[in-house]
């Protein structure tokens, strides 16, 4: 799974960054400054930095020029929409892109999944029993079949992986299906996509082994 990180102060962009990233298949560790953006790139590997240039101690220019000096780890810059001045220095400073704040979840994901195709960072696949999925291509095979899941399925599928260990209420699916594909799903709608998910992914769809039922809670994929 491609591991991002995020050097970012602001809890808001934070928390809703890091929830829909993560539900677009990125893992997401997140540092509010410097020293500790610094600390997590010679712990962690990292496929990709989110890179704010105002930080809560040092600043965003300072940890690109580190980053690029130390790592080959692609950086995109996010930027104040009139910063004219910082979208050129992070350029100076070896930034791979930037982005305008605010800005759209979506174009932002479209952004880093083109620089780690260019930059040859494009991420590992994701292996669930059988079932390998890809997480840059958006797809799911099973014995090198495509599955062809459709998009809730995956978003679905993929809302598991990221949860793995974790049981995960029928709310919570319910929600992030809901703000993923901006269209109605209610109860009902969830039972169908799980057991058609499951008609998709698991060797007896009738006794599931992968995407397991937690009685009186939710679902679990181990």
């Amino acid at each position: 799974m491609t591991k991002i990180l995020l050097v970012e102060d602001d809890r808001d962009i934070i928390t809703n960054l890091t929830e829909f990233l993560s539900s677009e298949g990125f893992s997401v560790k997140h540092a509010a400054g410097q020293k500790d953006a610094l600390r997590l790139m010679e712990e962690e590997q990292f496929q990709l930095v989110l890179l704010d240039v105002s930080l809560s101690d040092g600043n965003g220019f300072s940890v690109c020029s580190a980053i690029k000096a130390e790592y080959r780890v692609p950086v995109i810059f996010l930027t104040a929409s009139d910063d004219e001045f910082s979208t050129v220095t992070g350029f100076e400073l070896g930034a791979d892109d930037y982005i305008a704040k605010p800005f759209r979840p979506r174009e932002l994901v479209s952004r880093i999944r083109n620089i780690l195709r260019l930059t040859g960072n494009a991420g590992t696949t994701v292996r669930l029993g059988d079932v390998i999925v890809d997480t840059v291509k958006g797809t799911a095979q099973k014995h090198g079949k495509d599955l062809y899941l459709s998009a809730l399925e995956y978003r679905l599928l993929l809302m598991f992986l990221n949860h793995r260990g974790a049981v995960l209420t029928r709310t919570q699916l319910l929600e992030n299906i809901w703000d993923i594909a901006g269209e109605f799903v209610n109860d009902n709608t969830l039972t169908v996509y799980i057991k058609r998910l499951r008609e998709k992914i698991e060797d007896d769809p009738q006794n599931p082994v992968i995407i397991k039922t937690v009685r009186g809670l939710g679902y679990r994929v181990d």
